[in-house]
């Protein structure tokens, strides 16, 4: 096999996808900052303690490990950065009231996880600590919206959920924990008859429960009926109740999926995706994650989302960028101080160096610098 070969659902990133990249991660980051989100940047490489403690367990298969050659303990390579931001807020900066931190960065894992995803997304997320109310779901999903909006995503359906509806039908049941993922994973797939194969030695009316939560997808007819069927179990009844109040506050278009269990070990309350038509798999997902900190000596109420920008980047129209200057190189002085003015206002200024001259660039330069009457002036190509 050829060195140069990368391994599989490994890419480079050339210059014009880059720039876009780059462009849309700066795009997010304002957004965040607009919003009082502060920017924090934890380090690739962690103990493997730290990375997979708590509700970061469920990654230990998504993780790369290896072992520090300095002190001979297991370290990884982070698949999520959520973990490391819970370990910042409780351990480094240890406030009292809320905080708000947003980070993007590379993440990798083992494996992929769909068939065109890359191992190496670029993760981008928020995270808003310290405040149990459903005003802080509501912010965090707003943020995501309103990031969605400003890189031009046109239409947008967003799935709601809620970790304690099934958490409150298996309260009171004794599952191993193998039985319980092979359970969650058969609602998560609406695999009926293995639902009933899972859950035949359940009580009669937690197995109803049960099968209905498969049919509960659609709209807000769904948290009606769900009213009626889970009434028995008070903790589903007050997450039916927020996730009504949280829709009485969005505009865009709302479905629910209440057996969507994906992260149950995870999420402790509302759990939502984002989805757009050009994608099958959710372009945001988020929630709350109450248990995320306690691992770390600091149980703290905390809702976020997170997303992989080159993914985001692959389902919009690229954005018209602006054209550069194209400027033949001298060592006129008046040129370089030109060229430098220019710089200095936003331009871009591409410098064409002796003998390129009828070369072309990606830049799509529509003015060029030139000389008249002894001064240098843009004019249009």
């Amino acid at each position: 096999m050829s060195a140069w070969v990368l391994p599989d659902h490994l890419a480079d990133v050339l210059p014009a996808e880059a720039r876009r990249i780059e462009e849309m991660r700066r795009l997010w980051l304002d957004s965040a900052r607009s919003y009082g989100y502060e920017l924090v940047i934890p380090p690739m490489l962690e103990h493997l303690e730290s990375l997979l403690s708590g509700t970061g367990s469920a990654l230990d298969l998504q993780t790369f490990k290896l072992v520090d050659q300095l002190s001979g303990r297991s370290m990884g390579l982070r698949a999520d950065t959520t973990p490391q931001v819970a370990r910042i807020d409780a351990h480094l900066l240890n406030r009292s009231g809320l905080t708000r931190l947003c980070y993007c960065g590379p993440v990798l894992h083992t494996r992929p996880e769909g068939p065109f995803a890359s191992r190496e997304p670029l993760q981008l997320g928020a995270e808003l600590y310290g405040h149990q109310g459903l005003e802080a779901d509501l912010e965090i999903l707003e943020l995501a919206l309103h990031g969605l909006a400003r890189s031009g995503v046109q239409e947008v359906l967003v799935d709601l959920g809620d970790a304690r509806i099934v958490s409150a039908i298996l309260s009171d049941q004794d599952l191993s924990d193998a039985h319980l993922e092979a359970l969650l994973s058969a609602l998560a797939a609406k695999d009926a008859s293995g639902l009933s194969a899972l859950s035949g030695h359940l009580e009669a009316k937690s197995q109803q429960a049960l099968h209905f939560l498969l049919r509960a997808y659609g709209d807000h007819s769904v948290l009606d009926e769900a009213t009626v069927v889970l009434s028995d179990w008070p903790q589903a009844m007050q997450a039916l109740a927020d996730l009504r109040w949280l829709t009485q506050h969005l505009e865009q278009p709302v479905m629910f999926d209440l057996a969507d269990a994906r992260g149950y070990a995870y999420y402790s309350g509302i759990r939502f995706a984002i989805y757009t038509p050009q994608l099958h798999e959710a372009l945001v997902r988020g929630g709350r994650y109450d248990e995320v900190g306690a691992v770390f000596g600091r149980r703290r109420a905390a809702v976020g989302f997170s997303l992989d920008l080159k993914a985001l980047v692959g389902t919009v129209t690229p954005a018209a960028h602006h054209p550069a200057i194209r400027a033949v190189w001298s060592q006129d002085a008046d040129w370089r101080y030109a060229v430098a003015r220019l710089r200095e206002r936003g331009e871009t200024v591409i410098c064409v160096l002796p003998g390129h001259e009828n070369e072309t660039d990606e830049f799509e330069c529509d003015r060029e610098l030139v000389t008249e009457s002894g001064q240098w002036l843009v004019r249009l190509l």
